[in-house]
């Protein structure tokens, strides 16, 4: 699978990675194919040092905005402040698998990845192209 995002969207992520070291987080917006926006959100995870967990009222708001015709949720952002841009273990733990796109930032690197299924129910990540215009 293709997705585009804009260079700008993708720096500025990768800006609000750089400018913290714990995981940051929030919501890529956009449909068919492209991220046309972000939301970010809070990390209010218990250990925001090893795990994110988004800020629910941001959550909430976008699905709300969505159904008033704003733009879908496609996914979400988080960063691996020592780590690299593939999803960890934790993130397959947590993951729910219905075709999501987890854009993981790592340094400078942005890789895209989609939640899917495993024949046994678990989350399996597919690597997506990231087409940056």
């Amino acid at each position: 699978m293709r997705v585009t995002i804009s260079s700008l969207l993708r720096d500025r992520i990768v800006a609000l990675a750089a400018a913290d070291d714990r995981e940051i987080c929030g919501l890529l917006l956009g449909q068919g194919g492209r991220i046309e926006a972000i939301a970010p959100a809070a990390n209010v995870a218990a250990d925001p040092t090893r795990h994110f967990e988004l800020d629910p009222m941001v959550l909430i708001a976008a699905h709300r905005a969505a159904r008033s015709g704003g733009p879908t949720v496609v996914g979400h952002y988080h960063s691996h402040p020592s780590g690299v841009a593939v999803p960890s273990a934790t993130d397959a733990a947590c993951a729910t698998p219905d075709g999501t796109l987890w854009l993981i930032v790592a340094g400078n690197e942005a890789r895209l990845w989609i939640a899917q299924p495993r024949p046994d129910g678990a989350v399996a990540f597919a690597e997506a192209l990231l087409d940056i215009r």
